[in-house]
């Protein structure tokens, strides 16, 4: 008889859930809104309430669900509880025991949303054939997840794996939202690239493919854009972007010597470009034993989180 795996992944806008065999293979997704009001109350009643539709449309039994895995974006310990999530309004409590009481099933794993993803892109995706990864997410900001020998690196707090507030530049006068200043995510995020690119902007007249833009029109891929057909200016900021990127990385690689960064995130949509100019910052970076460690664009996009998930109930 087939077994079934719900991989979940709570976004602060909609919750994407998949239903997998024993294999690990999906057999399809949607998503449900994510209900932030009071604190966060719905959130899981809401989950719980789509994961019983789908098992009386699919004539699945609870004793036919061999787990259900959760990505969360806060900090998460190993056994499953979350440490306070402004982005959904909770504070401390085990997500794991909410859901099997509210299920009825007993194996719920729980991890941090972006090292859940990195666990799904070393199993299935961009990260196949290596059991140490560290997955980069360029988005609004700077995520990341530390796989080590093919499990996630959690940390005693639950927040391992967050590279983007790794201090690159000490002089640096603008707050980062995490409440420090110099963060790599000021720089070699979306976010930042743009900011950057803007700046340049208006402190000079060089003429720039961008000035055809409103300021509000400029984004990550704008910028790329005009980087890749010659644009002087642009190329400013995004050799800035790699510069940093690249010591940020270095510093991570000699503390865990990965085989592997996997870059995801909206920028990694600008392909290997962005590899290429990542990886050639990084060998100025590191020492001689670290200068092979390989670079490869993530697979699987916003799927990432869901089939980490059901990695995290097949271990």
């Amino acid at each position: 008889m087939t077994k079934y795996i719900y991989g979940i992944d709570i976004g602060g806008t909609t919750v994407k859930m998949g239903l997998f065999d024993e294999k690990g293979d999906m057999l399809e997704k949607w998503e449900i809104v994510t209900r932030k009001e009071n604190n966060g109350e719905n959130i899981l009643p809401d989950i719980v309430k789509s994961i019983k539709e789908k098992n009386t449309e699919k004539s699945i039994e609870t004793d036919d669900i061999l787990g259900i895995g959760m990505g969360v974006p806060g900090p998460i310990t190993e056994d499953g509880r979350v440490l306070k999530c402004a982005n959904l309004g909770w504070g401390i409590f085990s997500v794991a025991d909410e859901m099997s009481k509210l299920t009825g099933v007993e194996k719920v794993k729980v991890g941090n949303d972006a090292n859940v993803a990195a666990l799904g892109e070393q199993w299935r995706g961009g990260g196949r054939g290596f059991d140490n990864i560290v997955m980069v997410t360029l988005g609004t900001g700077v995520g990341g997840g530390i796989i080590m020998d093919g499990k996630i690196l959690t940390g005693e707090n639950g927040a391992a794996g967050e590279i983007g507030h790794i201090t690159v530049n000490p002089k640096e006068t603008l707050t980062c939202g995490c409440g420090c200043k110099g963060c790599l995510e000021q720089y070699s995020s979306a976010t930042g690239v743009i900011r950057m690119a803007k700046e340049r902007l208006e402190a000079s007249d060089k003429p720039s493919e961008l000035r055809k833009f409103s300021a509000d029109e400029i984004g990550g891929k704008e910028v790329f854009d005009a980087y890749k057909a010659g644009d002087e200016l642009a190329a400013e900021a995004v050799n800035e972007f790699a510069i940093y990127l690249g010591m940020g990385l270095g510093n991570v690689a000699s503390v865990v010597d990965t085989q592997a960064f996997v870059i995801g995130g909206g920028l990694s949509k600008n392909g290997p470009v962005v590899i290429d100019i990542v990886k050639e910052q990084y060998k100025k970076n590191v020492m001689f034993a670290l200068k092979n460690t390989e670079f490869r664009l993530a697979e699987l996009g916003n799927d990432a989180g869901m089939y980490g998930a059901v990695r995290m109930v097949l271990q």
